[in-house]
């Protein structure tokens, strides 16, 4: 079997039209008022991409940009992100409160209803990732308590709006959390519980168990919500300094914590966790391992995940030949039951990447039988398919 570099870039071109969109920017799907309830319990500021059905600019962000992992990476990190069409009737009441002058137009809110930051025009993935960040400088309030703690002031109320203020703007708080902490006798009362659930940032510290341990003291608090969104998000900090530090124990220790934080969700993040651990460290064996867990699971015969599962399988090792293999049976399964051309397309990828271009060049005829009028752009490019077998 031969592999080229110019059919993996072709391949992976094409099958980049059809991300699961978990790879890239994750917009939630709620209402404008549940996105500021989401805000608000994770402490977030809230992207919006405010568009046109019309307008092309913004087609290409929706395809090229927001689809791209290193801004699912960043973005997912860090905002609420949410999709709305600015001439839509439903969405009448945002767009008198949020006026627009073009499109694309991107805005940064923070969970007040506030605008953060306002930018026109299409952007590429850096772009976008430079403009985001730059929202969350304008957001970043910590500087102002950085002073007062430097010139020694260790006054409680401010350790506690130092860490909100830290843990807004995406930097580390947990120094500050348990210098305070440490200095408490009574780690029960009311501002000790909130001080609690504000530094528990990483699954791996003490500040996350003391989390586990007054769990029920802190929910008569605040919500269960805000209590088990902390909880994953530690959880899931905690994976990403597994990856960055290559370290399978952080790895099974944020597994381990998920099953105290949220039993229900357990499962499903611990299989998360470990493809995107097996996909950064670029272990197939690993990351096929947990997929099969996952479409047993949670996909099981669903078509549309399958074939988002497919998409991230390919992406991420377009080259093992054990991943391919696994990757045909669910491509094939996904258009068979699901029927739409893109999924055979992405079946017929599949072959080419297998070297196997008489059954490439036949799935995708068979794509195009698939296509309505409405589908010239994907007719386009099964065509251009067809012509680099």
């Amino acid at each position: 079997m031969k592999y080229t570099i110019k059919t993996i870039a072709f391949c992976a071109f094409f099958l980049l039209g059809n991300l699961l969109s978990a790879q890239g920017i994750e917009f939630f799907h709620g209402t404008w008022a549940e996105a500021l309830e989401k805000a608000k319990a994770e402490e977030r500021l809230i992207f919006v991409d405010a568009f046109a059905s019309w307008c092309g600019p913004c087609k290409r962000m929706a395809a090229q940009t927001f689809p791209d992992p290193k801004a699912g990476d960043f973005f997912n990190a860090n905002f609420i992100n949410l999709k709305i069409d600015m001439e839509k009737p439903e969405n009448a009441e945002f767009a008198g409160k949020y006026p627009v002058g073009s499109y694309p137009t991107l805005m940064f809110i923070d969970p007040t209803g506030k605008v953060v930051l306002k930018d026109v025009g299409a952007k590429n993935v850096d772009q976008l990732i430079e403009t985001g960040k730059k929202a969350l400088g304008k957001s970043d309030k910590s500087v102002d308590y950085e002073k007062k703690y430097a010139e020694g002031d260790r006054d409680p109320k401010l350790l506690y709006d130092y860490v909100r203020a830290l843990n807004a703007a995406g930097k580390p708080s947990l120094k500050i959390t348990n210098e305070y902490l440490n200095t408490q006798q009574d780690l029960s009362t009311e501002f000790n519980l909130r001080f609690i659930l504000e530094g528990a940032t990483e699954a791996d510290s003490r500040v996350f168990d003391l989390l586990v341990k007054y769990r029920k003291e802190i929910m008569a608090l605040v919500t269960e919500e805000a209590v088990v969104a902390r909880m994953e998000k530690a959880c899931q900090r905690t994976v990403g300094k597994a990856i960055e530090f290559k370290n399978t124990a952080l790895l099974e220790e944020a597994k381990t914590k998920m099953k105290a934080g949220n039993p229900a969700r357990a499962e499903a993040f611990a299989i998360e966790a470990d493809m995107n651990y097996a996909k950064a460290v670029k272990d197939g064996d690993m990351f096929l391992r947990a997929a099969r867990t996952y479409q047993k699971n949670e996909v099981k015969n669903n078509s549309a995940k399958l074939h988002e599962l497919v998409v991230s399988l390919v992406r991420s090792f377009p080259q093992d030949k054990n991943v391919l293999k696994q990757a045909e049976k669910w491509a094939k399964s996904a258009a068979e039951n699901g029927g739409l051309a893109e999924y055979w397309m992405t079946l017929a990828g599949v072959y080419k990447l297998q070297g196997d271009m008489a059954e490439a060049r036949k799935t995708a005829e068979l794509a195009k039988k698939q296509l309505t009028e409405k589908d010239a752009m994907l007719r386009e490019k099964i065509d251009h398919f067809i012509d680099s077998l």
